[in-house]
Formats: C-alpha cells, sequence, structure tokens
C-alpha cells in the first residue's frame, strides 16, 4: 500500500510518475487575454511545464512584523507556466529559529512532499507561513532545504520591491513589476 501525504496525495515513485504524466498530458490552454510582454519583462506563458529552477543573484528578503526572517542574494526561483516565480532561500540565509515545523504536508508532481513551517517573532506567529522539501525529487535535488515563503503572509521583496502575492490560498507565487500574466489563481483560472 503507498505511503500518502496528509492530504492525501500520492507518494509512491509510481503514484508521482502517473500524476507527471497526467500534468504533461494536460493541454495548457492559453487565455486569450495573454500580456505580451514589453522589454525587461517576462510572460509567465513563456515558463515551461514540468517548472524550470534557477539560481539567481537577486537580493530576497523576507520580514514579519519588522523582523528578519530570510535575507539572501543567491536564491532559487522555480518558474512554471501560468504562474508567478517562486523563490526559495538556502537554509543557511533564514533565521531558521524562527521556524517551527507545522504538521501538514503537501505534494508537488515535480518536486515531491512539501512541509510547511509557521513563522514565529517575539510579537506573533504566522502560521503555514513557508514551505519546503527534505528530499526534493529528480531535477529539484538543489531545492533541499531551502524555504519558500508565502509573500501572502509575510513581507516579501525582491531587489527592494514589495511583492504582490499571486492570487490564492493555494499557490505562493511572487510577482514584480516585470512579470505578467494573467496567473494562475485568479477568478477562472482552474484549467490552467
Amino acid at each position: 500500500m503507498a505511503r500518502k501525504t496528509r492530504f492525501g496525495a500520492p507518494a509512491s515513485p509510481a503514484e508521482r510518475d502517473a500524476a507527471r504524466a497526467r500534468w504533461r498530458g494536460l493541454a495548457r490552454n492559453r487565455p486569450a487575454d495573454v500580456q505580451e510582454p514589453g522589454p525587461g519583462e517576462e510572460s509567465v506563458w513563456d515558463y515551461p511545464r514540468p517548472p524550470r529552477l534557477e539560481l539567481c543573484h537577486r537580493h530576497v528578503e523576507v520580514k514579519c512584523g519588522g523582523s528578519i526572517v530570510a535575507e539572501t542574494t543567491r536564491p532559487f526561483r522555480v518558474c512554471e507556466t501560468a504562474s508567478p516565480p517562486v523563490y526559495y532561500v538556502p537554509a543557511s540565509d533564514v533565521q531558521t529559529h524562527m521556524l517551527v515545523r507545522a504538521s501538514r504536508d503537501s505534494f508537488c508532481e515535480w518536486k515531491g512532499v512539501a512541509s510547511y513551517w509557521h513563522v514565529q517573532t517575539d510579537s506573533e506567529t504566522v502560521d503555514h507561513a513557508g514551505w519546503s522539501y527534505a528530499a526534493p525529487d529528480r531535477g529539484f535535488e538543489r531545492l533541499a532545504g531551502a524555504i519558500a515563503f508565502y509573500p501572502g503572509k509575510l513581507e516579501c521583496f525582491v531587489d527592494g520591491e514589495r511583492v504582490t502575492p499571486q492570487a490564492g490560498d493555494f499557490y505562493g507565487g511572487w510577482v514584480t513589476h516585470e512579470i505578467v500574466g494573467p496567473f494562475k489563481g485568479e477568478p477562472g483560472s482552474e484549467g490552467w
């Protein structure tokens, strides 16, 4: 019997392969209102599926009530069709003493099983504010231990710009001025 994650997602290698195959075979319904990127802009509709993992050298900062939770100039960025990039901060650049392991897990067809984290400062606790992959699946091994944070729950910045959170409760994409959509998570995007 295959092990299931907290939300009943497939955890065995065969179940993961089947889930990946379903995503690869899914038609990429490109909405009619896709914005054409201008100079220096990126369209999320030019991102691949399966997603692409990139090391970048942007200044990423995450704060909770004024306290710095994470800061790096060597984040990883995951870019996937229809979603704004998600930034992952190496654990060595995170104030890990501010993280408390949550009991929640989830499953990504590409990256594997994710664990969730609460962020706790002297004055507040933000539940399920970030997630990580302890043992990411093939192709995403460099994410092992790196933490991604929800910009809808914390104050997140890229090169000094305050990030706008991706719509929806599930997605954790970081919208900055150079990213154009429309984005998965917005009303009517369920089939993307």
